[in-house]
């Protein structure tokens, strides 16, 4: 056996030794350990909490209970949110609470409510707030402005509004820092009352480091240095090692690593506990929040399944909850901020990272403690011994364990036989990519509740806007830029949707014009139709088949639209995620000039496009590059333009079962195997030979089906090489199929049905790979 005692500081551990099959764990009560300041989760940083809130009742709470709850769930410490600035932040925008300088509107956005929520759950939790972007009127377009100080200012006194206490308070988004700003911030916060409230800086990375360590003004006006991504890999990363910064820890500050994470709910937890424990370990992190809390957008964004859970069906209610939700659980249950880490009991087991890491931690008072082991990187089995000492508890230790090569379902949380320490000492076995936490402590516990079925929002569909909230985004529509929110109408009775901001933001991801979008991505032939108002002089937009977005671009999405201006000019316009627009067709109609209502329709029919203004067909064009998609609303600039009485109403004919051929070798097609219709029966190749078996039916929902069952992405897996199988149509986004030219892509996850291998050999299963424009990701319908 080999004996291992780790006595760290606050930078990287000692060196490493080599691998063993047993470690020591000291757990000493006087041992020396930074504060621990919790774990946390962001929403913001691109409108990923949005569909959330338009979640039924009932799910809607299971999710909050899911995260924020004590003994439930993640049970998270701190949240941090966006102060939203109109503009763009990754997979959305989020609304300011001033669209202009004149107006403080304390009622608009989501944040709010989550805060709100998340104190009635958990009073302890702490709130952090940051900004992304801001309005353009600010500081003639400048960030680093007195505007933005007031501005924040503002923001506070509306948290004071909805009850809330604002804990930590940051500046720009990874966008640097300006020392001045910073210290003026500061000293307006004291004058203004808000002196607790605990600047962080700069939320990029570790450069501030330098300045706060050498400009005393500075360093008296920064509380925490905040760092994003420290780990190995950086966004996304392995987070193997997490180096740390001597001249940031030799400034006495807390460093936290205030935005880590950006991966998917499940392949993602085993770096999420690695970014906790071995942050500690090799940077003297003492704190975590993760981004973002919840996947709550839909499934054409990037980042769709990043966070804790995925919540991307408001209509059906269905949700998912993801490992790193457990994995989170597994610390946040067990500890609370300011119990301090014990580096006597912190450390590598066997001295290596290759065989995992461990952290205790003991509370403000009465000697509990929690020591949480993570084996992500082991490939066999160890022993761990504990000793503990210096006046820590030595009475039953409670184990609980997350088993991350099991669903989250059936291995996140799981309570084990509880241990009798002997004279403060005691053994047990860990397993390679489990988290175990042994503690002294109780309460914990694993939630229960469970989602409903997915289904898609079907047709038709349609909204008047009178019963949606005002100030408020409507129901199922996600603003991408811009901000749509429901007010009173101009020139009529009721409730309209309007566009908010009037002045282009102070921007933080890449620029386009304001729209917004919802519905489902599996809608194909449909005539989407609103009322609109022009305000200003500009053109007012009506979207429709809305796919993919490009990645930090929302200039660049999948989609069509009908586009009429003030003048009278019109246009069908094909836009592509690289940004590129077409116009399909054009004219000119009377000028509807400014401030009168009319009604606006886009007909999508298989390759036939149609438009009509008010009643009229002005024009038509005929492009066959999306298939299906979701619908949207959008102006051409920064107008406050209206929109009302949104319908999307199915059109077509049930289309005839077909065989689906394979360009990679005409001779094979898309097979059911044995005419089956059981779940998980394979999706593979097979020689063409006209039976039911190989007779698919493409629906106008999205949908491949076949005796009665869907096309299928097993277990609704995103990584290359996940089969293709069948299973009882349930709406869900892993049943969805848009044709791209030959290929049939799958819209959430952006990747291609696939030959294996290009394997055209009688059984081979198909799979989704990223799409490559290879022959074998290429299929054809035919008629034979």
């Amino acid at each position: 056996m080999t004996l291992l005692l780790i006595a760290m500081g606050f930078g990287p551990t000692a060196p490493k030794a080599n691998a063993a099959t047993s470690t020591t764990i000291s757990v000493s009560g006087t041992s020396a350990g930074k504060t621990f300041d919790g774990i946390g989760a962001i929403s913001g940083g691109g409108g990923n909490t949005r569909l959330l809130t338009d979640y039924p009742a009932a799910q809607q709470q299971q999710i909050l209970n899911y995260l924020f709850k004590p003994g439930y769930g993640a049970d998270l410490q701190i949240l941090k949110v966006e102060i939203g600035g109109d503009t763009n932040s990754t997979d959305g925008s989020e609304s300011s609470h001033m669209h202009t300088a004149s107006a403080v509107d304390c009622g608009t956005g989501y944040e709010w409510w989550l805060m709100e929520q998340a104190k009635a759950l958990n009073p302890s939790i702490k709130l952090y707030g940051l900004a992304w972007g801001a309005p353009g009127w600010i500081g003639g377009g400048s960030f680093w402005s007195t505007d933005t100080i007031n501005y924040l200012v503002n923001w506070l006194g509306c948290a004071k509004s909805h009850g809330l206490t604002i804990d930590y308070l940051g500046g720009w988004n990874e966008r640097g820092y300006n020392i001045a700003w910073y210290e003026q911030l500061r000293s307006t916060l004291n004058a203004d009352g808000y002196s607790a409230i605990q600047i962080v800086g700069a939320d990029s990375d570790w450069s501030v480091a330098t300045d706060v360590a050498s400009n005393s003004a500075f360093a008296a006006a920064v509380s925490i240095i905040g760092v994003h991504y420290p780990c190995a890999g950086g966004d996304g990363g392995s987070a193997n090692t997490c180096t740390g910064n001597s001249t940031a820890t030799g400034t006495g500050k807390p460093l936290w690593a205030s935005e880590n994470g950006s991966q998917d709910l499940n392949s993602g937890a085993a770096a999420l506990i690695r970014s906790i424990t071995r942050g500690y370990l090799d940077g003297g992190l003492t704190a975590y929040i993760n981004w973002p809390v919840v996947a709550a957008v839909y499934p054409n964004l990037p980042y769709d399944t990043d966070g804790l859970v995925q919540a991307s069906q408001p209509s059906s209610g269905a949700y998912i909850v993801g490992k790193s939700l457990w994995a989170t659980a597994q610390v946040t249950q067990f500890t609370a901020p300011g119990w301090q880490f014990l580096n006597t009991g912190s450390g590598y087991l066997g001295g290596t990272e290759s065989n995992g890491s461990y952290v205790s931690l003991k509370s403000t008072s009465g000697g509990n403690y929690s020591t949480v082991i993570e084996t992500t990187t082991a490939t066999a089995a160890q022993t761990v011994n504990v000793n503990v000492t210096g006046g820590l508890s030595t009475g039953t230790v409670h184990v609980w364990a997350t088993n991350l090569n099991a669903s989250a379902a059936s291995g996140g949380m799981v309570q084990q036989s509880d241990i009798t320490p002997s004279g403060g000492s005691y053994s047990l076995t860990v397993q390679p990519g489990y988290i175990y936490t042994l503690t002294t402590t109780t309460g914990q516990g694993k939630g229960t509740a469970a989602s409903p079925a997915q289904g898609a929002l079907a047709l038709p569909y349609s909204d008047t806007f009178d019963s949606d909230t005002t100030d408020q985004q409507p129901r199922y529509l996600s603003q991408m830029q811009g901000a749509f929110e429901v007010e009173p109408c101009t020139g009529r009775t009721g409730s309209c949707v309007t566009q908010q901001a009037l002045v282009k933001p102070i921007e933080w991801d890449g620029d386009s014009n304001p729209y917004t979008i919802g519905g489902s991505l599996g809608w194909t032939n449909y005539t989407v139709a609103a009322d609109t108002l022009i305000k200003t002089a500009g053109s007012v937009q009506l979207l429709g088949r809305v796919g993919t977005q490009h990645s930090f671009g929302p200039a660049g999405i999948n989609e069509y639209y009908l586009q009429l201006s003030n003048t009278g000019a019109w246009s069908i316009v094909r836009n592509t995620t690289a940004g590129t627009l077409t116009t399909l067709a054009s004219g000119t109609v009377t000028a509807p000039g400014l401030g009168t209502w009319h009604h606006l329709a886009l007909t999508l029919n298989g390759s036939s496009i149609s438009a009509a203004i008010d009643g009229t067909t002005v024009g038509s064009a005929t492009d066959g590059t999306f298939v299906a998609g979701m619908v949207g609303l959008g102006t051409s600039g920064y107008q406050g333009d209206q929109f009302d009485n949104l319908t999307v109403t199915a059109i077509g004919t049930t289309p005839a079962a077909r065989p689906i051929v394979a360009v990679d070798n005409s001779a094979k097609c898309v097979d059911d195997n044995s005419n089956s219709s059981a779940n998980g029966t394979k999706v593979e190749m097979w020689d063409c030979n006209g039976t039911a078996a190989q007779n698919w039916t493409v629906g106008t929902d999205g949908t491949i089906r076949i005796n009665g069952s869907c096309m299928d992405i097993t277990g609704a897996g995103t990584t290359d090489g996940t089969l293709v199988e069948l299973w009882t149509c349930n709406g869900g986004s892993n049943q969805q199929w848009q044709q791209q030219g030959n290929a049939l892509v799958n819209p959430a996850t952006g990747k291609c049905l696939d030959d294996t291998a290009a394997n055209t050999a009688n059984g081979t299963q198909l799979e989704i790979w990223t799409c490559n424009g290879g022959s074998n990701q290429q299929w054809v319908e035919t008629s034979q």
